[in-house]
């Protein structure tokens, strides 16, 4: 039986009809968030606020366009309208200024590039065929395709960074990480992670370990930090080899980059090079056996990864799967100890 509009507004469906519609408009508020970081407005800004015509001449936009677009944000959370066309931000909006301490600037500029969104337009092709989306776009993978493009590169860097940070204190404060001996963070980037543990364990020596490309920045971080002298930088492959001097390896955020076969692959480079006395922590997100709406943004992530890179998020039964069939046993995994993070704790199956 069809259901018409009289229908809908009588029994009170017309919340749900929004609803649905607010979802399906998902993109246009990530493109509006996106040209916002673009334009700085979040800086121009700043904690104070600004009138349209304001931030139009600061950015050399049109002025009724520029408004209506800050209108949105309004709409969305972003910014606030005190009054007719001055503009502030909320909470939520003031992580898109550069200079915020909790910064998502980058991470923002990064997300809203256009290779995501092109790979994203082809999801239909990944859910088809299984294969990356972002492949078929660009006919060649996500890290081949940032190595040739230096600048872009270099943001997706400086935007992990910024994601990680927030997740970094929270897992030196919540883990209960030794008082002495060497941590290994295998693709630790530029060293926020180790930053963050060193800082706050002083006893701690640190390995930072990454492809040359992502270490780069790590000896700039550490030094800025005071680190230097207590955290070595070590480039490598991690399919391949691993530091094997090391009594505690943390995996931050990769697994999610790569399949079932690749994820086997590295944690057997780790077995073949961790000590037997080491520990092994996963730290990343653990999806429920069976999916419900606590984090939508693991979702999102689970589905990026199978679009961009082929990687996915996993539940805590296919992690110890993975675990088991590579030489770990499971020791614990706990949630809330990286904030929204979970962390995996393993050791060699030999020292179990």
């Amino acid at each position: 039986m069809s259901t018409t509009p009289q229908d809908v507004l009588a029994t009170g469906k017309l919340d749900l009809r929004a609803a649905l519609i607010e979802r399906i408009g998902g993109y246009m508020t990530a493109h509006g968030i996106g040209v916002a970081a673009e334009l700085g407005l979040a800086d121009l800004i700043g904690t104070g606020s600004r009138t349209s015509r304001e931030l139009a001449d600061a950015t050399a936009t049109h002025e009724p366009s520029l408004r209506r677009l800050l209108r949105m944000l309004v709409a969305v959370g972003i910014a606030e309208e005190p009054e007719p066309g001055r503009f502030a931000l909320t909470g939520i909006g003031s992580q898109l200024r550069s200079d915020s301490p909790d910064s998502l600037h980058k991470f923002a500029k990064m997300f809203c590039h256009p290779i995501f969104f092109t790979s994203w337009q082809n999801l239909r092709h990944t859910v088809t065929t299984g294969e990356r989306a972002f492949d078929h776009v660009h006919e060649t993978g996500i890290y081949d395709w940032l190595a040739r493009h230096g600048e872009t590169s270099t943001l997706f860097n400086e935007a992990m960074s910024e994601e990680s940070r927030l997740s970094a204190a929270q897992l030196a404060a919540g883990y209960d990480f030794p008082a002495t001996g060497t941590v290994v963070d295998l693709g630790g980037g530029d060293g926020t992670l180790l930053t963050a543990i060193l800082q706050a364990r002083p006893g701690l020596r640190g390995i930072v370990f990454d492809s040359p490309s992502g270490v780069a920045e790590a000896p700039a971080t550490l030094g800025k930090a005071g680190l230097a002298d207590r955290c070595e930088v070590r480039s490598g492959d991690f399919f391949q080899s691993v530091p094997d001097d090391g009594d505690l390896y943390i995996i931050k955020s990769v697994f999610q980059d790569w399949g079932d076969d690749e994820a086997r692959a590295i944690l057997r480079t780790v077995r073949a090079h961790i000590p037997a006395s080491a520990t092994l922590l996963i730290v990343g997100t653990v999806l429920p056996e069976t999916a419900d709406t606590s984090a939508p943004v693991a979702y999102f992530t689970d589905v990026n990864m199978m679009v961009t890179t082929g990687g996915r998020e996993r539940t805590e039964g296919e992690f110890r799967a993975l675990l088991a069939e590579t030489g770990f046993t499971v020791r614990s995994v706990g949630a809330g100890q990286a904030g929204p993070l979970s962390v995996v704790e393993a050791v060699p199956a030999s020292a179990a």
